[in-house]
């Protein structure tokens, strides 16, 4: 296996956590868990845009890493919508406050707003993988 097709596979590997987390955060929300929802949610982020940034040869250890290079090399450059990047920072928010506030709690109404949200932003990540634009640097 040359190391286009590793990247492939591997980038399939972070799509597939993506769907997994989306998946999750549904039973969640489900279940009446709004914090393990909204935790779900942000995950699914992530693991998306790793698939598409691996494509181009970019790899974080990192979730500052990760979430700072959507910005750069998809927002920025005008491949994804401002309002991705604003959804991705949002949902990073979120989580911090499921994650970490013990009183954080969360509308119902909002959380299933940002599940189809988090489904939408995975789509564009598939969207850009599929495009698979050459690596720049």
């Amino acid at each position: 296996m040359n190391d286009d097709d590793a990247r492939q596979v591997l980038a399939q590997g972070w799509m597939n956590k993506a769907e997994a987390a989306l998946a999750a955060a549904k039973r969640d929300f489900a279940a009446g868990d709004m914090g393990l929802a909204v935790n779900r949610i942000y995950y699914a982020c992530p693991y998306a845009a790793s698939a598409v940034l691996l494509a181009e040869k970019r790899q974080f250890s990192k979730h500052a890493g990760v979430r700072a290079a959507v910005h750069q090399h998809l927002v920025n450059t005008q491949r994804l919508g401002k309002q991705w990047g604003q959804f991705y920072d949002q949902a990073f928010e979120d989580r911090q406050e499921a994650d970490y506030q013990a009183l954080g709690e969360f509308d119902e109404a909002r959380v299933l707003d940002r599940i189809g949200l988090a489904v939408e932003f995975v789509n564009e990540m598939r969207r850009l993988l599929a495009e698979n634009p050459s690596p720049k640097g």
